[in-house]
């Protein structure tokens, strides 16, 4: 990750794009984010049926290489170590949604959506 990094910040630096504003990187990853789901519109495919799309996996690569490389362009502009945040932010949701409540749910049990709502009704409180 520390590789991809200095990648990007490289690339920002000899363009002199190193000091974009965050605001406008957050919303750079939001926009491509709805370009990626625009591959998704109107289709509830499974993993296994979008897998089998090879023009389709191709535009999406091409969507989620964009939401990527914005996202680490926020992440190192704003100094933070990207390896640490997600590792952070994994212990988090492990803790929130424990292997145990969440292996051998059903496809109509409502266990995380649950979780969820409690979750954000403790925070807002």
């Amino acid at each position: 990750m520390k590789e991809l990094e200095q990648l990007i910040l490289n690339f920002l630096r000899v363009r002199k794009w190193d000091n974009l504003r965050p605001g406008d990187l957050a919303k750079s990853i939001m926009i491509e984010g709805a370009e990626l789901l625009e591959h998704f519109q109107w289709e509830n495919l499974t993993l296994e049926e979008v897998k089998a799309q090879p023009e389709k996996i191709e535009e999406i690569k091409k969507e989620l290489a964009d939401v990527l490389i914005y996202t680490l362009q926020l992440s190192t502009l704003l100094g933070f170590d990207t390896v640490e945040i997600i590792r952070h932010k994994l212990e988090l949701a492990d803790k929130k949604y424990p292997v145990s409540l969440m292996i051998n749910r059903s496809e109509n049990d409502n266990t995380y959506q649950r979780i969820k709502k409690e979750y954000r009704s403790a925070k807002n409180s």
